[in-house]
């Protein structure tokens, strides 16, 4: 044993287990539906749940279980104390004024983008996008502008631990295709995807860096095949969204 395994709290990895294994597919699960999602014990979740539920973090009724509004706290927490996220709001409002579509905010997590901040518009579009949504980042604009810049070690980890599921007829699913159109999102600054997180939807990614030059999230436009093509998104919004971004960046603190 390790003295990091000695530091390591296997209960509150459990209790997170638990936590996550609440979603869309499963809102309100059974006990015996979480021991199942999580692999754990019967006895080893309901010890968890009760837990949960002194704390405030879940509630039980017949037999079901659900999360309480308590939790949406832990996000208020983390976007209250990121600087990232007060800094892009005005920005990604001007984004959405100036191209009438929804903007937003990405920061890479493991092999997801998730969203940070969102500025929405109404559009008939079948992904439900909220802030803490998750998506694939080997399948869309914002996680191919965040993985271009990234350290070489971080490229390779989130290709050896992506699925490359084929999400759409369109979907790039080799390591080879990535890494082909991580070169060219350095080459233009920004990254374009067009139908390969979903049929439909086209999306741009331009890269938002810190005082020290690190890219530390994206700033992202997205629109949908009735409404544009890919090349007339990226000759109409692809420079406004870089210059925008950039003006993140400022913000940060960063110079070029």
């Amino acid at each position: 044993m390790t003295e990091n395994d000695r530091d390591y709290i296997q209960s509150i990895e459990r209790g997170f287990a638990v936590l996550l294994a609440f979603d869309a597919n499963q809102p309100n699960p059974t006990l015996a539906e979480l021991a199942t999602a999580t692999d754990l014990s019967r006895p080893a979740v309901r010890r968890i749940l009760l837990t949960l539920q002194k704390l405030g973090y879940v509630s039980g009724h017949d037999g079901r279980w659900s999360l309480t509004p308590r939790v949406l706290s832990i996000g208020q927490h983390y976007s209250a104390s990121n600087a990232l996220i007060d800094a892009a709001l005005p920005r990604l409002v001007e984004i959405s004024e100036a191209t009438h579509e929804s903007a937003s905010l990405g920061v890479l997590d493991g092999t997801d983008v998730v969203y940070a901040a969102r500025v929405p518009v109404r559009r008939i579009m079948s992904i439900n996008v909220s802030v803490g949504t998750r998506i694939p980042a080997y399948a869309t604009s914002m996680g191919r502008a965040l993985l271009a810049w990234a350290p070489a070690a971080t490229v390779d980890w989130v290709i050896e631990n992506s699925s490359f599921e084929r999400l759409t007829a369109g979907t790039v699913t080799t390591e080879r295709g990535l890494r082909a159109c991580l070169e060219a999102v350095r080459r233009e600054g920004f990254a374009l995807t067009a139908e390969e997180l979903e049929q439909g939807l086209i999306s741009l990614a331009a890269p938002v860096r810190d005082a020290t030059g690190e890219v530390v999230g994206v700033a992202a436009c997205s629109t949908s095949a009735g409404r544009s093509t890919p090349e007339r998104f990226r000759t109409d919004v692809a420079p406004l969204l870089v210059e925008k971004a950039n003006a993140l960046s400022a913000d940060l603190g960063f110079r070029p």
